[in-house]
Formats: C-alpha cells, structure tokens, sequence
C-alpha cells in the first residue's frame, strides 16, 4: 500500500477541527449531504483521515450541532482524526478546493481539550444568529422582543428520539438585540445569543417564541444565519471561537498575553 494511501488500522495520531461555512443554496443541503461531501473531499484532497476497527471500517469524523436544513452558518464545526501529522493550513487549502461552493472551509486548527461532542460545557455551549424580517419595521420586532424577555417562561413542545419533552427560549436566550438595515429600512434584523442545552434552542423556536409572547407574525418567512458557536464568555455573553481557544491552550505564552 502506497505511503499516501490511509491504512485502515493506523491509529489517530493527531486530531483536527474544522470550521466551515453554509452558504447560498447549500444552505438546503442536510447533514448527511455534507457527511457524503465531506467524506469525497477528504478522498479527492488525500488527507490521511484515520479509520476505526473492525470487519466495516469508517473513518474518524466526529460532527456536532449541525444547523437544521434551509439555514446558512458561518461557523459549523466537525473534527477529524489523522493517522499522519499534517498542517492544518495545508488541510484548509486542500480540503477547501475539493469541497463543492458552498461549503467552505473557514479555518483549521489543532484540537485540544473537550471533543466536539462536549456541547455543555466544552466547545460548543453556545450559539450566535442573525435572524432577518424582511416587512417588518424595526420598531416592532424590538416591541416584539421585550414581551418575549419580559415573559418568565416560554416553553415549546418537542418531539426527540427519546420522545415528548419541552425547550424553553426564554431561558435559552442570553442576550438579544434588534437593529435596522440601512439598505432596506423595512427590514429588521435579530442578533441573538442562545445557550445551547437538550434540545437545543434553534432559530426557528425564536421566531415560535416571539408568536407566543407577542403575536409576531412576520408576512415574509425570516432567514437565519449562524454567525458563529463556541464557548460562552459569561462575563460578556459573547460567543468566543473554538479554534482560538484550542490555539491559546496550545501556546502558554498566547494564553497569557490574552487579555479576555
């Protein structure tokens, strides 16, 4: 077996996360189109993607906390185990030019500390969206958003896996603010932060909570972007990147010049 080839039974020796992007029509691709994407590309690019044991061997790819279908992102995340040490520069420029537009790759980095799947209290405890309403005046949706923050609780059922269960936006939110375009002065725009949880708070639940608590029926379907996820600074209520905090936690010295 050729060098270049990955070996099914070499193990992980070095693990990477990529951060990568939805946008335009692919924002209608599913999960499991990216999976089939992903998996190509890192054939098409010859990254040395590890594989598990066994009579079926699959390769080491973790995903978490993808966006629901028809939602763009800027800030997905999946993490792959390599059984070759590589650069994740050269990972990004490889991978990004096998991937299809539209699914971009953002940026690569070494992974350290919690998995991916760690969503609580590890990598991915939070979201950050925008939410645009075209049609509808700023004014409103922000009359709308202070009857939803002034509610103690907004729950919405939810059908699992595990069955019936309940979310509650209100709880969720941690902080939320509407702004105008100044291109389209009947178009108001929501950036809102939400913690995640199980389940977690999707977009969609913030415009259902907005209908509960204020009536909000916007005359054209908003469109929600994720503009990123990680760690929650709770100080600030921002979202902070991952792919930072696995960089500082790599090199003492960033660590400590950080200010946050």
């Amino acid at each position: 077996m050729s060098p270049d080839v990955p070996h099914p039974q070499h193990p992980v020796v070095q693990r990477l996360r990529i951060r990568y992007a939805k946008r335009g029509r692919l924002r209608f691709a599913s999960v499991r189109d990216f999976q089939r994407a992903l998996e190509r590309a890192l054939r098409r690019a010859v990254i040395p993607v590890a594989f598990s044991q066994g009579f079926s061997p699959h390769p080491k790819i973790s995903y978490a906390n993808a966006v629901p279908t028809g939602v763009a992102s800027e800030a997905e995340y999946v993490e792959i185990g390599l059984q070759q040490v590589c650069e994740p520069g050269d990972v990004a420029a490889r991978l990004d030019a096998a991937l299809p537009d539209g699914f971009d790759v953002v940026d690569v980095a070494e992974a350290v500390g919690a998995s991916l799947g760690e969503r609580l209290s590890g990598p991915l405890a939070a979201s950050s969206w925008q939410i645009r309403f075209p049609s509808v005046a700023p004014r409103h949706l922000d009359e709308a958003l202070r009857r939803l923050v002034a509610a103690d609780s907004v729950p919405l059922p939810r059908v699992t896996k595990s069955g019936r269960t309940e979310v509650d936006v209100r709880a969720a939110l941690v902080s939320a603010v509407v702004a105008g375009d100044p291109d389209e002065p009947d178009c108001a725009i929501l950036q809102v932060v939400v913690r995640h949880g199980t389940p977690s708070v999707r977009p969609d639940d913030v415009l259902a909570g907005l209908r509960i608590a204020a009536g909000l029926e916007p005359p054209v379907p908003p469109v929600a972007t994720r503009l990123a996820q990680g760690p929650l600074d709770e100080q600030t209520g921002s979202v902070v990147d991952p792919l930072a905090v696995s960089a500082a936690t790599r090199d003492p010295g960033t660590a400590a010049d950080d200010p946050g």
